[in-house]
C-alpha cells in the first residue's frame, strides 16, 4: 500500500460518530424481544449471555475498527487479500440474508397496531421514502449519521422514562445482577424448544451477522483514521460529484513515533465509542425493555403466555396493554411506537450497509466495475433491494412480518462465526507488526469463533434445529 500521513485524531470523549450505525443496527428485535422473553421464561439469571454477546461485541468492533482505519479499506478487501473466496462467501451470505425486509415489516407491524393502517401500506412505503432519501443525499453518510443519532437519543431516553414509570427498582435490580450469573442455564433452557432459541439471541446481543463488517464501510465514509483519504459516497443524484475511488487502501508510516502517537489516539477515540456509546447505549436499552416486561407480566398474566410463543405480535401486543394498565392508554400507544422506530432506525441502518458492502465488493473485485462510480453500484444495490422486498411485502409469505424476520437466522449467525476467524488472519497477517492485535485480543476473537459456531453447530447436532 502507498504510504500516506495519518490524520490527526479527533477528541476521545465525543458523542456522535460511525459507532451510530450499529447502535441503530444492534438495538433491534434481540433487545426489545427475544432477550425480555427469554428474562420471563427463564429468569433474568439468563441475562450472563447477553453480556458475554454484547461484550464480545465490543471487542469485534474494536478489531475490525483496526484494519479500517489503519488502510481505509474495508475488511471486506482484507479479507480478499488473504483468501478471495472468503470475501464472494460473505458476498453470497449477505445478499441470502438482508434482501429480506424484516425488520421494516415488524416496525409496520407495531405502527398498524397504533394507527390502524394495514402494516403492508407502511412497509411499502418506508422502502420508498427510504430510497428516495439515499438517493438525493448529496453525501449519503452526514445524512444517515444526523438522522439515526436523533432516532436513536429519542429510543434511549423514551424507553428509559417509560421503563421508570412501569417498573420497580427490584425489576432494575433483577435485571442488572441477573447479568453476573455466570453458567446459569435451567433444564429447560437446554431442550430442542429452547436452545435454538437461546442460541438466537446471543446472535442479536447486538449487531448480527455482518453488520459489524459494515462498520468498517461506516468508518471510513466518516473519514476515521487513513480513511480520510478515500473519497465519500454520494446519493444518485450526485454521483457525478464523486471523486475517483483509489484502487487500494493506503499505509501510514509504522516506524515513525509521531505517527504511532496519532494511531493511538485513534485507537482511543474509537475505543470510547465501543464501551460508552456502543456497550453503553446497548446496554440501557435492553435494561430498559427488560424492566417493561417484567413489569408487564406482573401486571398482565397473559405476557408470559404470549412471550412464551413464537407470536411476536400477540407478545408485543400484550406487552403493550400491560404497560397502558400501568400508566394511561399512551404509554401503550408509546411503547408500540418505539418498536416502529426500532424497525426504521434498523431498516435505514440495514439498506445502506448492504448496499455499501456490495458496491464495495463489486466495484474493486468484480471484472469492469470500475467504469460505474461507486455511487451507481450503490443505487443499483440499494433499489435492487427495495425492489425486491416491495414483491416479497405484496406477493411473499402469507405469515406475516414473523416469517420474513425469521428468515435464514442460521446464516445471520454462521458469519459471525466466521467473521471472528476472518479478523484473526486479517488483522494478523495483513497488519504491520506495530499495529497488529495483543494476544489477549486474539484469543478473545477467538473464543468469539468458538462461541458462536461451537452453540451453533451443538444445536444442529444434539437437536436437528440451527437457531429459533
Amino acid at each position: 500500500m502507498p504510504i500516506r500521513k495519518l490524520p490527526d485524531a479527533p477528541p476521545s470523549v465525543h458523542i456522535l460518530g460511525p459507532t451510530v450505525f450499529l447502535v441503530a443496527l444492534g438495538v433491534g428485535m434481540g433487545e426489545s424481544y427475544m432477550w425480555p422473553r427469554l428474562v420471563l421464561l427463564f429468569g433474568p439469571e439468563i441475562r450472563w449471555l447477553f453480556l458475554i454477546g454484547v461484550t464480545l461485541q465490543a471487542v469485534v468492533m474494536l478489531e475490525m475498527a483496526r484494519y479500517a482505519m489503519a488502510t481505509g479499506e474495508s475488511i471486506f478487501s482484507g479479507a480478499a487479500r488473504v483468501f478471495k473466496p472468503i470475501m464472494w462467501f460473505f458476498f453470497v451470505v449477505a445478499i441470502l440474508v438482508y434482501i429480506w425486509p424484516g425488520h421494516l415489516s415488524a416496525g409496520a407491524a407495531a405502527f398498524e397496531q397504533i394507527t390502524g393502517i394495514p402494516w403492508t401500506v407502511t412497509a411499502v412505503t418506508g422502502l420508498i421514502l427510504v430510497g428516495v432519501i439515499f438517493s438525493l443525499a448529496k453525501v449519503i453518510y452526514n445524512v444517515l449519521e444526523n438522522v439515526l443519532s436523533l432516532l436513536i437519543g429519542t429510543l434511549v431516553i423514551g424507553t428509559s422514562v417509560v421503563a421508570a414509570m412501569v417498573g420497580s427498582w427490584n425489576d432494575v435490580v433483577t435485571t442488572i445482577t441477573g447479568m453476573f450469573a455466570f453458567g446459569y442455564l435451567p433444564e429447560e433452557a437446554m431442550t430442542a424448544a429452547w436452545f435454538p432459541v437461546i442460541v438466537g439471541a446471543c446472535a442479536f446481543a447486538g449487531p448480527s451477522g455482518m453488520q459489524q463488517m459494515w462498520y468498517t464501510l461506516h468508518l471510513r465514509d466518516s473519514g476515521a483514521g487513513m480513511g480520510a483519504h478515500i473519497p465519500k459516497v454520494r446519493g444518485l443524484r450526485h454521483a457525478g460529484e464523486e471523486e475517483a475511488m483509489p484502487s487500494r487502501g493506503f499505509m501510514f508510516d509504522t516506524d515513525d513515533p509521531a505517527e504511532m502517537a496519532k494511531w493511538k489516539g485513534w485507537r482511543r477515540w474509537v475505543t470510547f465509542d465501543a464501551l460508552a456509546l456502543f456497550w453503553g447505549i446497548t446496554m440501557l436499552v435492553t435494561i430498559s425493555f427488560t424492566v417493561i416486561a417484567q413489569s408487564a407480566a406482573r401486571l398482565n398474566p397473559e405476557v408470559q403466555t404470549a412471550l412464551r410463543g413464537d407470536d411476536r405480535d400477540v407478545a408485543l401486543g400484550a406487552m403493550s396493554e400491560a404497560v397502558s394498565s400501568a400508566g394511561s392508554s399512551v404509554l401503550g400507544g408509546v411503547f408500540l411506537g418505539f418498536i416502529a422506530l426500532i424497525g426504521l432506525n434498523a431498516t435505514l441502518g440495514l439498506f445502506d450497509s448492504f448496499s455499501r458492502g456490495q458496491a464495495d465488493m463489486t466495484y474493486n473485485f468484480v471484472p469492469g466495475a470500475k467504469k460505474l462510480r461507486m455511487s451507481h453500484l450503490y443505487a443499483g444495490f440499494l433499489w435492487g433491494v427495495i425492489i425486491f422486498g416491495i414483491l416479497i411485502l405484496l406477493f411473499g409469505p402469507a405469515d406475516g412480518p414473523e416469517g420474513i424476520l425469521d428468515t435464514l437466522a442460521f446464516l445471520s449467525t454462521f458469519a459471525m462465526g466466521a467473521y471472528c476467524v476472518t479478523l484473526l488472519l486479517v488483522n494478523n497477517r495483513m497488519l504491520p507488526k506495530p499495529i497488529r492485535p495483543k494476544w489477549w485480543t486474539n484469543m478473545i476473537i477467538g473464543l468469539g469463533a468458538v462461541f458462536y459456531l461451537g452453540m451453533l453447530l451443538y444445536s444442529l447436532f444434539a437437536f436437528g434445529v440451527v437457531v429459533g
